[in-house]
């Protein structure tokens, strides 16, 4: 079993960056593939970036690709979420979680493990 806890999130302006973190307790953390999700009221859960377990490979979702960033520090059990130029559109909760797949994957159900989620507000 792995915990996981986000941080980072807030309140930021159209155009402006936020910088989201995931702590990861428990099992080893290099062992697991890590994503970002995101859910807007009302809206599925829906893939926003995803890391290999080594940090060599990284896959985004077209609507952030260019402006987020995932990135991994494993010696730290943390995974990060880098975003800039944000967009109202991108206002949800976001949530990391953990996979234990080979390979890596776009679906919520593909994933074991999750945050609690933190919520980002881009305002206009």
């Amino acid at each position: 079993q792995v915990q996981l806890v986000e941080s980072g999130g807030g309140l930021v302006q159209a155009g402006g960056s936020l910088r989201l973190s995931c702590a990861a307790s428990g099992r080893t953390f290099s062992i697991y593939n890590m994503a970002w999700f995101r859910q807007a009221p009302e809206k599925e859960r829906e893939f926003v970036a995803a890391v290999r377990l080594n940090g060599g490979r990284t896959y985004y979702a077209d609507s952030v690709k260019g402006r987020f960033t995932i990135s991994r520090d494993n010696a730290k059990n943390t995974v990060y979420l880098q975003m800039n130029s944000l967009k109202p559109e991108d206002t949800a909760v976001y949530y990391c979680a953990a996979d234990l797949a080979y390979a890596l994957a776009d679906r919520p159900n593909e994933y074991d493990f999750w945050g609690q989620g933190t919520q980002v507000t881009v305002s206009s």
